[in-house]
C-alpha cells in the first residue's frame, strides 16, 4: 500500500515527498518534548525552589513588620504616658528608651557597612529608581540643621546644668552620632538590592525606621507642650504684667539667647529629617533580596535642563519673590506681643491668589496627560510606589486641618473678613492638593517622551564637542529647543516647573516659622487649647513634608515630559 509513484522510482519510500506532513510531525514532537520537559526533575526542583525562595521573602517581610510594630507600639506607650502622667513616666524614661533603640540601630548600621555589604555578591543589583538626589540632598541638609539642633540643645542645657538633668546632654550628644552615621549609610547605601542575610537586614531596616517614627513622635509631641508653654507665658505677660517667673529661666546673656532662639528656629527641620529617611528606609527594606533583569534597567536617564520653559519660571520667580515678601512682613508682626490682624489679612490673601493658580495648573496638565500617547509604565517600582503612598498619606495632615477650619468657622462667623478669608483659604487648600496629587501620580506612570529619550542618547555625542562651539551655540539651542517643542510637551514643562518654585516657597514659609494656624487664635478658641495643638503640630509637619516631596515628584514630571 505504500508503494512509490511511477513517476518517482528512484526515490527512496520514505522521502518527503512520500510523506508531506513530515514537519507537521516534528513540531508535534519537540511540543510533545518541551511539555515532558516540565515533569523533568530538574524542571520541577527549579520551580520549587523559586516558590520557596519566594515563601521565604514574604515571611522575613512580615516578622520584621511585626518587629517594626511592636518597637512603636512600645514608643508610643511611653510617650503616651509622659503627656498623661509626668510623674510615672518623664522625660528622661523616654530619652533613655530611645537611646537604646539608637544604640541597636547603630550596631546595625555599622555591622552593615563593614561586613554585609562587603560580602561577595552581596549588591549585585541596584535599583536606579531609589535615593534620588533631591531625596538624599535632603537627607544631609535636613540631617545638618538637625545636628546644628542638638548643638544648640546640648549648649543651652550646658548653661542651665544647676536646673537640668544630665540626661539632657547625654541624649543630644547620642543623636548626634545617630544622624551622621544614618546620613552617611542612606546616602552610600540607599539604592542597594541587598542578596545576602535578608532576614537580618529586613529587621535591622525596620527597627531603624521604627525609631525614626519614635523619633518624629517625639519632635512633635515635644513641639506641642514647648509651643504650649511659650503661648501660655505669652498671654500671662498680656494679663499679668510678668508676675509669674518660672523656676528655671535663661540667663540674660547673649550666648543663652542664641541657643534659645536657634533651637526654637531649627526645631521643625528635626521632624522632617525623621520622615525623609522613614521613606528611603522603606523603599530599602522593598529592596532586599529584589533581583532586577537588564531591561528593566534604563542605561540612559533623561537629564534636568532648563530648556524649553520661559512662562513657568517666570512666575514661578514672581511666586517666590512676594511669598519671601509677605513671610517677612508676617514675622516681623505676628511674633510681638499683639499680631497686628492685617498681617493674617495679607497672608491668607497671598495664598487666596496662588492656590487657584496651581490648581488650574494642575487640572491643564491632567487634561494634556489624557490627550497625549505616551504608554503608562506598568514595570514594577517600590520607590514609585512609596511616592504615591506618601503624596496620598503626607496630604491628609492639610485636608484634615482644613476640615476642621471649616468647621469651626462656619459654626462661628463666617461673615468676617478673617474669618472668610479662612474658609476660603481652606477649601482651596483642599482642591489644590487634590488637584496636584492627580497630576502627579499621573505623570509619574508615564512612560518618558520619545524627545526626551532622544536627548538623554544624544547627550554623550553632544558633550564631546568643542567647548568654543557650545558657547556659541547656546543661545540659538535655546531658541530652536524652545520652538521646535511640541505645544504637549511644552505646556507640561511649564506647568511642572512653575509648580514647583510655587512648592518651594509653600514649603519653607511653615518651615521657618509661619504657623497663622495657631497664633490666629481662631480656631483656638473653639476647640480648645490643647485639642487644637494636637490637631497642628500632627497636620503641620505633614504639610510640609508633602510641599517638599511633591517638589521631587513635579521634577521628575517636568524630566520625563
Amino acid at each position: 500500500s505504500l508503494q512509490p509513484p511511477p513517476t518517482a522510482a528512484r526515490a527512496t519510500p520514505w522521502s518527503e515527498s512520500t510523506f508531506p506532513y513530515t514537519e507537521s510531525i516534528e513540531a508535534d514532537l519537540a511540543r510533545l518534548l518541551y511539555t515532558s520537559k516540565e515533569n523533568f526533575w530538574l524542571y520541577r526542583h527549579c520551580s520549587s525552589v523559586q516558590q520557596s525562595d519566594r515563601q521565604a521573602q514574604k515571611a522575613g517581610q512580615l516578622f520584621s513588620g511585626l518587629l517594626a510594630m511592636n518597637v512603636v507600639f512600645l514608643g508610643s506607650a511611653f510617650i503616651s504616658s509622659m503627656i498623661f502622667n509626668h510623674v510615672a513616666i518623664t522625660l528622661a524614661d523616654v530619652w533613655i528608651l530611645l537611646s537604646i533603640l539608637k544604640v541597636l540601630c547603630l550596631c546595625w548600621i555599622i555591622y552593615y557597612l563593614l561586613g554585609t555589604s562587603r560580602q561577595p555578591h552581596a549588591v549585585l543589583h541596584r535599583d536606579s529608581h531609589a535615593g534620588p538626589i533631591w531625596i538624599r540632598g535632603s537627607v544631609l541638609l535636613f540631617g545638618s540643621f538637625s545636628v546644628l539642633l542638638n548643638v544648640f540643645q546640648i549648649g543651652y542645657s550646658a548653661i542651665l546644668i544647676q536646673c537640668k538633668s544630665r540626661v539632657e546632654i547625654v541624649f543630644p550628644s547620642i543623636e548626634i552620632l545617630f544622624i551622621c552615621t544614618q546620613a552617611f549609610f542612606l546616602w552610600h547605601h540607599s539604592k542597594d538590592c541587598i542578596q545576602v542575610q535578608h532576614n537580618f537586614t529586613r529587621c535591622g531596616l525596620m527597627l531603624t525606621i521604627a525609631t525614626n517614627l519614635l523619633l518624629w513622635l517625639l519632635a512633635v509631641t515635644n513641639d506641642t507642650i514647648h509651643m504650649e508653654i511659650e503661648s501660655q507665658l505669652r498671654e500671662v505677660e498680656q494679663r499679668f504684667a510678668g508676675n509669674e517667673t518660672a523656676s528655671c529661666t535663661c540667663p540674660n546673656t547673649t550666648m543663652c539667647k542664641i541657643f534659645q532662639k536657634g533651637y526654637i528656629l531649627l526645631y521643625p527641620f528635626n521632624t522632617e529629617y525623621c520622615l525623609v529617611c522613614c521613606s528611603v528606609l522603606y523603599v530599602m527594606w522593598k529592596n532586599v533580596g529584589r533581583r532586577i533583569s537588564h531591561h528593566h534597567v534604563p542605561h540612559i536617564k533623561p537629564k534636568f535642563k532648563l530648556q524649553g520653559v520661559v512662562f513657568g519660571p517666570l512666575l514661578g520667580a514672581a511666586a517666590v519673590i512676594i511669598g519671601i515678601c509677605i513671610f517677612m512682613m508676617y514675622q516681623i508682626q505676628a511674633t510681638g506681643s499683639a499680631p497686628n490682624r492685617q498681617v493674617f489679612v495679607m497672608y491668607y490673601s497671598y495664598y487666596i491668589v496662588l492656590l487657584p493658580l496651581m490648581s488650574v495648573g494642575a487640572v491643564i496638565g491632567t487634561i494634556i496627560h489624557a490627550l497625549e500617547k505616551r504608554e503608562l509604565d506598568t514595570l514594577k517600582n517600590p520607590t514609585r510606589s512609596l511616592d504615591v503612598i506618601l503624596l496620598m498619606g503626607a496630604a491628609l495632615g492639610q485636608i484634615g486641618m482644613c476640615y476642621f477650619s471649616i468647621v469651626a468657622l462656619v459654626a462661628t462667623d463666617p461673615r468676617d473678613l478673617l474669618n472668610s478669608l479662612i474658609l476660603s483659604y481652606s477649601v482651596l487648600l483642599i482642591f489644590q492638593n487634590i488637584t496636584q496629587n492627580v497630576f502627579i501620580i499621573d505623570g509619574l506612570h508615564r512612560q518618558p517622551s520619545v524627545a526626551a529619550n532622544h536627548e538623554a542618547h544624544s547627550q554623550r555625542r553632544v558633550s564631546m564637542l568643542e567647548l568654543g562651539q557650545e558657547i556659541r551655540k547656546a543661545s540659538l539651542s535655546y531658541i530652536h529647543s524652545y520652538s521646535h517643542l511640541s505645544w504637549k510637551r511644552k505646556a507640561l514643562r511649564e506647568i511642572s516647573f512653575f509648580l514647583v518654585l510655587c512648592n518651594i516657597i509653600l514649603w519653607v514659609m511653615p518651615t521657618l516659622g509661619a504657623h497663622p494656624a495657631f497664633e490666629n487664635g481662631l480656631e483656638k478658641s473653639f476647640y480648645g487649647y490643647s485639642t487644637w495643638f494636637v490637631i497642628v503640630n500632627f497636620g503641620l509637619p505633614l504639610g510640609v513634608f508633602y510641599r517638599m516631596h511633591s517638589v521631587g515628584g513635579l521634577l521628575e514630571v517636568y524630566i520625563t515630559a
